[in-house]
């Protein structure tokens, strides 16, 4: 699986440590980096189908200060999809109002037949991308139907209603960015972190150090961050994902593809 980070703060802020640790990981999850660092006009997305730490691009944009509001980074262990550049997180796409969506994901959509029909509107082959497809088909959707531009509070309803839902039988650790609202969630034990201190609101899928006040983020809820607060906390969904022998079975079915793929290059 993947790991992911965020952080989010109400000023920007230098996060090239953080992103060092993180970035760090990159030996257990070998098949492709990203890092977004979103802002209200513009934003930077850098991501490439190489283990971070060989990385020749990602070394020259660590040396100088990354200074953000919401930077996102990923590093990934591919369960879906093939080892190329579309497969990287993050994703971004646009809704019908012209609004830019960020996701990134750690986990595997191992039973959701309706992001099917994305698979032939992605770039990549990925579960991680049709997700975000799906979420702004039903932000469209709503404001079709609205006949005007949705509210904060109003997505964060929508995106509570389908993370439960996706997260049925999935592992579903999700970022998310709206260009607003920054989305959090985890529903599995132990696969996601925060700290909370003067510099801002970090998660991170492990602990970047050893600051005893890392705790891990409460199951099973969708939280919304803005200027490193949390603003909207959703009711808890019953859909803890607990990793099984079917579920190691298919990844390591997978994961032997991509070696093979490998061996043969």
């Amino acid at each position: 699986m993947c790991e992911i980070f965020c952080f989010n703060s109400d000023k920007p802020k230098e996060v090239n440590q953080c992103l060092e640790c993180f970035y760090n990981h990159s030996e257990d999850h070998p098949h492709g980096w990203g890092l977004a660092n979103m802002h209200s006009d513009d934003s930077i997305i850098n991501k490439e189908p190489v283990k971070a730490s060989c990385s020749q691009n990602l070394k020259n944009i660590l040396s100088n200060p990354v200074v953000g509001k919401n930077v996102f980074a990923h590093i990934r262990l591919a369960t879906v999809g093939e080892i190329i550049s579309p497969n990287c997180h993050p994703f971004i796409e646009a809704d019908d109002n012209n609004r830019s969506w960020m996701l990134i994901h750690n986990g595997t959509i191992f039973d959701y037949p309706e992001l099917d029909k994305y698979a032939d509107k992605e770039n990549g082959d990925t579960d991680s991308e049709r997700i975000l497809l799906y979420i702004i088909d039903k932000i469209n959707e709503f404001e079709h139907e609205k006949g005007a531009p949705s509210t904060i509070k109003e997505r964060f309803n929508i995106l509570n209603d389908l993370v439960a839902d996706l997260s049925k039988n999935n592992k579903l650790n999700l970022m998310i960015y709206d260009g607003d609202l920054t989305y959090i969630h985890s529903n599995m034990k132990d696969s996601l972190y925060y700290l909370k201190n003067e510099e801002g609101f970090l998660v991170a899928s492990t602990p970047l150090d050893g600051d005893e006040n890392w705790k891990p983020v409460e199951l099973n809820k969708l939280f919304g961050l803005i200027d490193g607060n949390i603003i909207f906390e959703s009711e808890e969904h019953e859909n803890e994902f607990i990793l099984t022998e079917e579920h190691e079975r298919r990844i390591e079915e997978f994961l032997k593809t991509i070696h093979r793929d490998e061996n043969n290059d």
